[in-house]
């Protein structure tokens, strides 16, 4: 199996794992219909998100957070579509790639859905 190593992986992790994203009932939605993803613009920032989390190129400007509150303010994102997002990183990952950055990509993952999942729930009650 391939470690995960370049940023040229990480454009082939981000585009595989999008491809069944938009594909799946429980969380396509959210990038067709809700926030009508603009996929030339949105890859290429995932690509360099990921670059910037995993080898520490300062690649990536940009809010995360900040993206996600308007889609959640138009459509709840739920524990459930965390859980269902991080299953997806996850199995996309393990069949392309393995090793340390691979592990990294899911322990990140996990802590990013964490909090995000927090604010997100945190921003509707408010």
């Amino acid at each position: 199996m391939k470690k995960l190593e370049t940023r040229e992986d990480i454009e082939r992790l981000v585009n595989s794992f999008y491809a069944k994203v938009v594909k799946d009932e429980t969380i396509g939605f959210f990038f067709k219909d809700v926030a009508k993803v603009d996929w030339d613009k949105h890859l290429p920032k995932m690509y360099s998100f990921w670059e910037t989390i995993l080898f520490g190129q300062m690649t990536y400007k940009g809010n995360p957070m900040g993206a996600h509150f308007p889609i959640n303010e138009i459509q709840a994102m739920e524990q459930k579509h965390f859980e269902r997002w991080l299953e997806m990183w996850r199995i996309t990952i393990e069949e392309n790639f393995a090793g340390e950055n691979a592990d990294m990509a899911i322990s990140k993952s996990e802590n990013i859905a964490k909090l995000m999942a927090f604010k997100m729930d945190l921003a509707r009650r408010l």
